[in-house]
């Protein structure tokens, strides 16, 4: 099963589970279950599930902003709010983690170990290239190369995260930039659509006219050849009838009488 189908049928079973129940308790359980589960990194629909208002002003409020920060926020964002926050069980904190190396990728490609360890809380090169790699990368997240060398993660591939809401308005901009852009492009295919039939058209009846002209001097020649044949023969038989007629009127030479020698 492909990574976003199985995303997409796990979303679906969350937001069922959450529109059916109406306890707070219950609801914070089945914030704990979806954060914690680990094939799921999105979170954005379960958010606007309108059960989950009842939360709030409850002993399990801070549950829902576990969720938020789950939706679009990272690992540090956690520790500085850690106090007020109930503690992270470990799949928590791994998801955690993992989102917080998709949200660094999402602007730079190449990522120094430094910055990461910072990030994640890692204390060594070792530890940080196993989270890479196993938590990552074998968790189909992330595709990329670990430079040893530079020190440094380059990302090649990184599946998004729930936009942040300051993130929308420059999402809406970038997508009717994107609208703006593909309908200028359809109005130029369009026109040279529109200029490729004219031509065709055009060529179409330069070819005819040509065709036409070739027919007329074909007949032409057939015609003159026609004629010509005609000449000919019509010369021939006029020269053999003067020859005759010149040969009928020719005097005739009398032959000269041959003498005898005694």
């Amino acid at each position: 099963m492909d990574m976003e189908r199985k995303q997409s049928e796990l979303i679906d079973h969350f937001v069922k589970e959450a529109t059916a129940l109406d306890a707070a308790a219950p609801l914070a359980d089945l914030i704990l279950e979806a954060t914690a589960h680990p094939s799921l990194f999105a979170f954005s629909e379960i958010l606007s599930v309108p059960n989950l208002a009842k939360l709030k002003g409850t002993q399990y409020a801070a549950s829902l902003y576990v969720l938020r920060l789950f939706a679009c926020g990272t690992w540090s964002d956690y520790k500085c709010n850690a106090g007020s926050l109930p503690a992270l069980v470990p799949d928590q904190v791994r998801k955690l983690k993992q989102l917080t190396v998709l949200t660094l990728a999402e602007t730079e490609k190449v990522l120094p170990y430094d910055q990461l360890m910072e990030e994640l809380d890692v204390s060594n090169v070792r530890e940080l290239e196993d989270f890479l790699i196993n938590e990552c990368m074998y968790a189909g997240i992330v595709r990329g190369k670990l430079d040893q060398l530079r020190r440094c993660f380059e990302v090649q591939f990184a599946a998004g995260r729930d936009l942040r809401p300051e993130q929308l308005d420059n999402m809406i901009q970038t997508l009717s930039d994107w609208l703006g852009t593909s309908d200028g492009l359809l109005h130029l295919i369009q026109e040279k659509i529109k200029w490729a039939d004219i031509m065709s058209e055009t060529n179409k009846k330069h070819r005819k006219e040509i065709e036409d002209k070739v027919e007329e001097v074909k007949k032409s020649l057939k015609q003159a050849d026609l004629d010509l044949r005609g000449h000919e023969e019509s010369f021939s038989e006029s020269g053999g009838m003067m020859d005759y007629e010149e040969d009928r009127v020719r005097p005739k030479r009398r032959r000269q009488p041959m003498h005898k020698e005694g």
